[in-house]
């Protein structure tokens, strides 16, 4: 019997490329002028030899809007670390094709944080390659959208009710403070601490979001400049159990100065500012914590694990109300100004569409 010899099988980028549309849409932002002083930011066409390293391809079904996002449009901004960049710094989506024998084709899949849309091509685009090692599993219980609704922010908030529980938080020692409460940090926060049986008292420079704020559970919603303190003190009034503060600057000295004895606060935002002053006293006398939450380089394990546990953490319905604005790639630079403003309420959705339309 005379046996054919098999041939030898097509190397794996040809066989990627071949199953690949030969171009698609993504919003670039690209440094200019003699010293990068200028941005241009707008949609356009790609094929896929401009996608950054990886081995799993994704079709993009939803990506978000968030405030690191809208960083990058800055001129002389220090977020975006390549130029031209795609942003988008989380990404919901079907592979495509990959490489890893644990993520197949066709498998839905949330992807945040690391480098993405910073040093690696993000999810304002209609593909994304990214390494297997970034990829999480669509949870059962959540569809693609709910996924992109929860997001970078639902995972901070998550994550920062991790670490507080950590520290000792339980639902029934008192009122705990979110701060820029109508963001889009603070509002899955408000969210996430109604719904584990957490008295909320939301913070926000904004008194007409107040009935929404109540709407996500909420006990009380206060004025930001309710928080600060007359100048002079040491120490304020043991007001806190906890804190997840989403804002930094003198809103997180303030916080420290009234935290109740023992409690924590869990920080993850700087858009009042990235300094603060304080002094010992709240470390000291009342055996205060300040907790520094990072989601960029959560271990993988960890953030599978955190996923899998928020799949059931929000309503159907609140995760509607929360991401109810949407917009295309066409419409993503008035959405970045507006987050980069402290316009936007709740999660601003990004709705790619597929390669070739």
């Amino acid at each position: 019997m005379v046996t054919t010899p098999a041939s030898d099988p097509p190397e794996p980028e040809a066989v990627e490329q071949s199953t690949l549309p030969s171009s698609f849409a993504a919003f670039v932002v690209e440094r200019t002028g003699a010293q990068g002083e200028r941005v241009e930011a707008g949609v356009r066409t790609l094929t896929p030899d401009d996608l950054s390293d990886g081995s799993v391809v994704i079709a993009v079904d939803w990506s978000a809007v968030n405030y690191k996002d809208g960083m990058v449009i800055r001129p002389g901004n220090r977020v975006a670390r390549i130029s031209p960049l795609v942003p988008g710094v989380d990404l919901v989506g079907t592979v495509l094709t990959s490489a890893d024998p644990s993520i197949s084709p066709g498998r839905q899949v949330i992807v945040h944080g690391y480098d993405l849309g910073v040093a690696h091509h993000g999810g304002f685009s209609q593909l994304a390659r990214v390494p297997a090692g970034w990829v999480v599993p669509l949870p059962a219980g959540l569809d693609a959208r709910q996924a992109a609704t929860i997001g970078t922010a639902g995972f901070t908030a998550a994550l920062s009710l991790h670490r507080l529980e950590q520290r000792g938080l339980r639902a029934g020692d008192g009122p705990v403070l979110v701060t820029g409460a109508s963001g889009g940090v603070g509002s899955m926060t408000v969210a996430l601490l109604a719904s584990r049986g957490y008295e909320v008292v939301a913070s926000t420079g904004k008194s007409s979001e107040a009935p929404y704020l109540a709407g996500l559970g909420a006990a009380e919603v206060i004025g930001r400049d309710d928080l600060l303190e007359p100048s002079g003190r040491t120490l304020g009034p043991e007001r806190w159990a906890g804190a997840v503060d989403c804002v930094g600057g003198p809103t997180l000295a303030a916080i420290l100065r009234t935290l109740r004895y023992g409690a924590a606060v869990a920080a993850s935002g700087l858009t009042g500012g990235n300094t603060f002053e304080t002094s010992v006293y709240p470390f000291i006398v009342r055996d205060a914590s300040l907790i520094g939450v990072d989601t960029v380089l959560t271990p993988i394990s960890e953030r599978r694990r955190v996923w899998d546990e928020m799949a059931t953490a929000f309503s159907p319905d609140l995760l509607a109300e929360m991401g109810g604005e949407e917009v295309d790639l066409a419409g993503l630079a008035p959405a970045l100004e507006r987050i980069q403003a402290g316009g936007a309420r709740g999660r601003t959705l990004v709705r790619p569409g597929p390669p070739g339309h």
